[in-house]
């Protein structure tokens, strides 16, 4: 008996962190810690060393736990996408004050990240020491009780007291919270923890590239439209808006409380406090709360009230957009206006109606100004066309400051207690009356019955009219589909040759998943090799597709007949047995955004190719636009679209959305809005009106991709840093170099770079008249003494960061010498 005991508990133990005996708590170069041996803190707070996440598995991971509780919460991993095979791992210091991990081969499998504290960017005589903060940090000679290195500064997925979380604006350190891969695996998981800095900074957590979770914005020194942030009594939560900085940490305002906030693998955030007794960790808060709390659950201009059945409704003055998925309650596609507004300069009948308590809508395109009061912030709104709401941001909504939304109104919810007041521009005649969250019940008790039976009785009789229509226009699709197929193949515009399915079966492998090369917005792409050895690229029209006879004639007739070095090859067409599918000259290394964004591939690509791809691009889009025999927008052009072959040249593909303008004509307009948002120009997204600009403010966009390996999100409220937003500021600040990824940072001359960034900067201004033309491009890049004119504002560029346009301003005369000098001098030689 006393043997099992003894086993069990070595069982136990074994899944456990190390926890030896050593307690020491710095680390130096001549005494490297071994997988087995620990650090522990001066008052045994923390410990750190290797440990295996779970009793089946052999990685080890270098951590820090609570050492001084019994469940050993790990707070902290460093190799968190590369551990140790196995045990005989190593922990070293080096003599410039770099942490090392070590495999039992004494290879280098993690290290950590230079912070350039010191002068010279290596440390002198370094320790490493384990603080009972839970604070790794590194110290030298020279900066004495300043660090030059700390783990703080690189969290993992548990935010400790006095951790900060945000943005160093000085040195453009983002300190997120990331989650583990699961709660066995401490590897990078789907959700992060941030500071979204574009519009009004607010607090998100992100799964992906898109957002989970808001947590509303950040004014002053608290969250503004959310109920108070729970100071509890033994924490403190502090929010930091400055100059210097953006985000928040918290304290124990209590001596000896450990507390700690946890993301959670499935996005979820907890705060837990440590109580003793009884000795265990006690759930404080946690969030999402509910599902009000998901994103943009209810749609532009909808708000969620979790305490309702259905959940969402519209504002005042708003009808849904979608009836009868409304009645489904499926409110994504949010609500419209039941009144157009009356904008005339500030001179118009709109008014406001109030909303109260609720959580003020997505910050990421609003604007902020402390220097407003009510009135002033009313009036300003007024004077904005664009504007659709406005809110006070002082304390409890009755101080100075406000926020001003321009466009859509997304993330709203009632809260029961607390919120903020919130003023929607509408109609006059629908200006009138408060909306909060609470309700006559009588009448939310008929809404609740009369609703559902309405919603019933509506499903049923779309039911059985779907039922009965079902067949007649199943046989009318069939008869178009063959109609729109014969008028195709023997249409005289089109000069291509037209395969037959077997074909394109046989030189695919029957579409094997080994031949597929990825899926496009119409449908997979398969490579496939002909009977005479020429390889070939198959664009296969997805069944579920909404790509039809005439998008796929439109990019057939775009590309049948264009011959240029910049354009992808079409060599055919297929349009038998249900299927269309386009046949393309195979690019062996697939399309530019594998390798901008990959971050191991992106090292291959040095300047040189940089450039030239730049320019290619751009001469075939002047082909596109002025050289061929009909002009053609893409209004497609991103990074996905652009294709590299064997010697890395670019061709522009998937003309599906092209447009053929014939004759003088310039611009189009459109009610049907298609594209990769992050790539559309303004008045494409906004008014449907695309041209040439279109493509050259996606021009613009490829070229701050290419520089800064950065993806251009679908809106500023998608990414901790929205690149256009960020070459905006750094061009403005005379620190436009520091877009430029650290992967070509040291291979290329300076004034090409920043030649290439103030054309990107130009192509993509928020006013089409200010963008240049596809030859001007051509011109400004390859000519070294073209003298290129200052760029505009871009578009959907943050609104809270700006300079006065008056030239006479000092500090915009500051920024403009100090990158246009640069230019001037070295152009000139």
């Amino acid at each position: 008996m006393q043997k099992t005991m003894i086993f069990v508990l070595f069982a136990i133990l074994s899944i456990l962190p190390t926890v030896a005996t050593s307690l020491r708590d710095t680390l130096t170069t001549s005494s490297p810690l071994n997988d087995g041996e620990t650090l522990i803190s001066a008052g045994g707070a923390f410990a750190l060393g290797f440990f295996s996440p779970n009793s089946s598995s052999s990685k080890r991971y270098v951590a820090i736990w609570y050492h001084n509780i019994s469940s050993h919460d790990v707070v902290w991993v460093a190799n968190t996408r590369s551990p140790v095979a196995g045990s005989g791992g190593s922990l070293a210091l080096t003599s410039n004050g770099t942490l090392l991990v070590f495999d039992h081969k004494n290879t280098t499998i993690w290290s950590s990240p230079s912070t350039g504290k010191t002068p010279t960017g290596t440390a002198i005589n370094p320790t490493a020491q384990l603080l009972d903060t839970g604070n790794l940090i590194v110290r030298d000679d020279v900066f004495g009780n300043n660090y030059v290195w700390q783990s703080f500064d690189h969290p993992s997925n548990t935010m400790l007291a006095g951790m900060f979380i945000g943005w160093d604006r000085r040195t453009r350190l983002n300190r997120n919270l990331t989650s583990w891969a699961s709660p066995t695996d401490p590897s990078p998981g789907e959700y992060t923890t941030a500071i979204n800095l574009s519009g009004v900074p607010q607090v998100i957590v992100t799964q992906g590239h898109s957002v989970f979770f808001r947590g509303g914005p950040m004014i002053g020194n608290r969250l503004v439209g959310m109920p108070e942030t729970p100071n509890y009594a033994v924490i403190t939560v502090t929010f930091v808006t400055t100059t210097e900085e953006v985000g928040y940490y918290f304290e124990p305002a209590v001596n000896n409380v450990m507390s700690m906030l946890r993301l959670n693998s499935n996005g979820t955030g907890q705060r837990f406090v440590w109580i003793d007794p009884p000795g265990q960790w006690s759930l404080f808060s946690e969030s999402p709360q509910d599902r009000c709390d998901e994103f943009s659950l209810c749609g532009p201009f909808g708000i969620c009230n979790a305490y309702e059945s259905p959940s969402c409704r519209c504002l005042y003055g708003f009808r849904p957009k979608n009836p009868p998925r409304w009645v489904l309650r499926d409110a994504r596609d949010g609500c419209i206006r039941n009144k157009t507004l009356d904008c005339r300069n500030g001179t118009g009948t709109d008014g406001f109606v109030t909303v109260s308590g609720v959580k003020l809508p997505d910050t990421s395109a609003a604007v902020a100004d402390s220097s407003l009061g009510s009135e002033e912030c009313k009036a300003r709104c007024l004077k904005n066309c664009s504007c659709t709401a406005y809110s006070l941001a002082g304390a409890a909504g009755g101080g100075s400051g406000c926020i001003i939304w321009a466009g859509e109104l997304n993330d709203m919810r009632f809260f029961p207690t607390g919120g903020s007041e919130l003023f929607v521009r509408v109609a006059a005649t629908d200006a009138s009356g408060t909306v909060s969250s609470q309700y006559n019940h009588k009448g939310k008790r008929i809404i609740a019955i009369v609703v559902p039976l309405i919603g019933c009785l509506l499903i049923g009789c779309i039911l059985i009219s779907c039922l009965i229509a079902y067949h007649n226009k199943k046989k009318e699709r069939t008869r178009r589909y063959h109609k729109e197929n014969d008028e195709m193949a023997s249409d005289n515009d089109i000069d291509l040759p037209f395969y037959d399915f077997e074909t394109i079966v046989e030189a695919t492998n029957n579409f094997s998943e080994e031949n597929k090369l990825g899926e496009g917005g119409f449908g997979p792409v398969y490579k496939g090799k002909k009977r005479d050895g020429k390889e070939i690229a198959v664009k296969r029209l997805s069944k579920s597709s909404k790509q039809g006879a005439n998008e796929f004639k439109n990019e057939v007739m775009s590309i049948a007949k264009l011959q240029h070095r910049n354009l992808v090859l079409l060599l055919g067409c297929c349009i038998q047995r249900h299927e269309r599918m386009l046949i393309y000259e195979y690019m062996p290394n697939k399309s530019l955004d594998t390798f901008l964004f990959d971050k191991e591939k992106k090292v291959l690509l040095n300047w040189k190719m940089r450039y030239n791809i730049i320019i290619g691009i751009a001469r075939g889009l002047l082909y596109l636009h002025q050289d061929s025999a009909v002009r053609i927008i893409h209004r497609d052009l991103k990074a996905s679209n652009i294709l590299l072959n064997q010697e890395m040249e670019p061709k522009i593909s998937d003309f599906g959305l092209a447009r053929i303008f014939r004759g003088d004509d310039t611009k189009s307009e459109t009610k049907r809005v298609v594209g990769t948002y992050g790539y559309m120009s303004p008045e494409y997204v906004m008014e449907g009106i695309f041209s040439v600009k279109s493509d050259v403010f996606s021009y613009g966009v490829i070229i701050l991709e290419i520089i800064s390996n950065r993806r251009n999100t679908s809106s500023p409220s998608q990414s901790n840093n929205h690149l256009i937003d960020r070459a905006w500021i750094l061009w403005n600040e005379g620190k436009a170099i520091e877009l430029v990824d650290e992967s070509i940072s040291n291979s290329f001359p300076i004034i090409e770079v920043l030649r290439c960034i103030k054309v990107g900067l130009l192509c993509v201004q928020e006013y089409t008249n200010d963008r240049p033309l596809m030859s001007s491009v051509i011109l400004m890049l390859t000519s070294g003494t073209e003298v290129l004119p200052e760029p505009k504002r871009p578009g959907f560029v943050s609104r809270g960061y700006s300079f006065e346009e008056d030239h006479s301003s000092s500090i915009k005369q500051g920024v403009e010498s100090i990158n246009e000098v640069s230019l001037t001098i070295l152009d000139g030689r």
